[in-house]
């Protein structure tokens, strides 16, 4: 499925404008229909969605560890 730059901007849940930068930095690859139109790939994404939940799942975790007590301080009392 082709998605336009608008779809993918509200697929992605960014600005049309950081999708723009985007294609010209390389980092989106995209075709041109015989119209000239931008078309963007959208399975090209699943990688970056599947990084993106390894993350919350490691961000969820360290967030669940404890903070370890710190053992330099000394009670001024």
């Amino acid at each position: 499925m082709y998605l336009t730059i608008e779809e993918t901007a509200q697929y992605l849940s960014v600005s049309v404008t950081y999708v723009e930068e985007l294609i010209l930095q390389g980092k989106i690859r995209v075709i041109h229909d015989s119209e000239g139109a931008v078309l963007i790939y959208k399975d090209q994404f699943k990688t970056h969605f599947q990084q993106l939940e390894k993350y919350k799942k490691l961000v969820e975790e360290l967030s669940k560890e404890p903070i370890p007590e710190d053992r330099d301080i000394k009670d001024e009392d």
